[in-house]
C-alpha cells in the first residue's frame, strides 16, 4: 500500500454515530485522491450489512471507527473482532477524549491506530497513509497520557507527526487557504468573510500556493489540479519525529 502519491488508493469506510463528524471526515478524505470513501455508516449494523453486500474487490482497506460510543472497552474489542472476521482491513480508532480503557482495548484488539479527533482534524487522509507502515500509531496527546499503561504495542507505538509547518505563511494567508481550498469557498465569499478585497484574497491564494510548493518535494499525478495539490500540501504531516527519544 505504501509508495508515491499516485500509487496509493485506499478504499475507506467510516463509522461514526455523530452525523456531522461523519460528514466532516468524509469531506476531508474526499479531497485527497489517496483515499476513497465507499461507505458512511452510523452504526456497526450498517457496517456489517455493507461488508456483507459488497464484492471482495470493493471491500475496504481501512475502517475508520469512532471508539467513544460503542459501549465501553469490551464492546470495542468485540467490534474489532467482528470487523476482522468480515474483512482484513486496518482499523483506525478515533476518539474525542482520552480514555485509557478504550486505548488499551484498541491495542489489545488489534487496531492499527488510536487517534484523538482534535489532533488529527483535517489531516485525516495523511494520517491514514502514515498508519500503513506502522504497527500501532497514536497521536501526541494519547502518547503522553499512556505512559502508565504497560502494553507492548503501546510501548512501541509510533507517534503521529505534527502537521507540516510553512514558516513563510502568515495567519491571513493561512486563513485564505483554509477558506478557499479546505472549505471550498468561492473567492468573493472568502473575501467578504475576511473583510478584504477580491484582489487581495487572490493575492493571498497565489502566494499561499507558492509557499506550499516551495516546501514540498513530492511528485504529483499530471492530472491533479492546483487546488488538489494545495490541499494535500496544506494537510501534509511533517517528517517523522521520534518523540520517545525526547521524553
Amino acid at each position: 500500500m505504501s509508495g508515491g502519491i499516485g500509487s496509493i488508493n485506499l478504499k475507506v469506510v467510516v463509522v461514526d454515530s455523530d452525523y456531522y463528524a461523519l460528514q466532516s471526515i468524509n469531506s476531508y478524505l474526499a479531497w485527497d485522491r489517496r483515499t476513497r470513501v465507499t461507505c458512511l455508516a452510523e452504526t456497526l449494523e450498517e457496517l456489517r450489512a455493507y461488508l456483507r453486500s459488497v464484492s471482495q474487490a470493493e471491500k475496504p482497506d481501512v475502517v475508520v471507527l469512532d471508539a467513544d460510543h460503542l459501549g465501553g472497552a469490551a464492546s470495542l474489542v468485540a467490534a474489532l473482532e467482528q470487523i476482522r472476521g468480515l474483512v482484513p482491513a486496518r482499523v483506525i480508532c478515533l476518539a474525542q477524549q482520552i480514555d485509557m480503557s478504550l486505548l488499551e482495548a484498541a491495542a489489545r484488539g488489534g487496531a492499527q491506530a488510536y487517534l484523538l479527533k482534535q489532533e488529527v482534524r483535517l489531516h485525516i487522509a495523511a494520517a491514514l497513509v502514515y498508519c500503513l507502515n506502522h504497527d500501532f500509531v497514536v497521536t501526541a496527546g494519547i502518547f503522553s497520557a499512556s505512559k502508565a499503561i504497560f502494553h507492548h504495542r503501546l510501548f512501541h507505538a509510533s507517534v503521529l507527526p505534527d502537521r507540516r509547518e510553512y514558516p513563510e505563511m502568515t495567519d491571513r494567508i493561512r486563513q485564505a487557504i483554509k477558506l478557499c481550498v479546505i472549505e471550498g469557498m468561492p473567492a468573493h465569499l472568502a473575501a467578504d468573510e475576511m473583510g478584504i478585497s477580491l484582489h487581495t484574497i487572490r493575492g493571498y491564494i497565489k502566494e499561499g500556493y507558492r509557499i506550499l510548493e516551495a516546501y514540498d518535494q513530492n511528485e504529483y499525478p499530471l492530472d491533479m489540479t492546483p487546488q488538489e495539490r494545495a490541499f494535500m500540501r496544506f494537510t501534509a504531516l511533517d517528517e517523522e519525529i521520534d518523540r520517545r527519544a525526547s521524553t
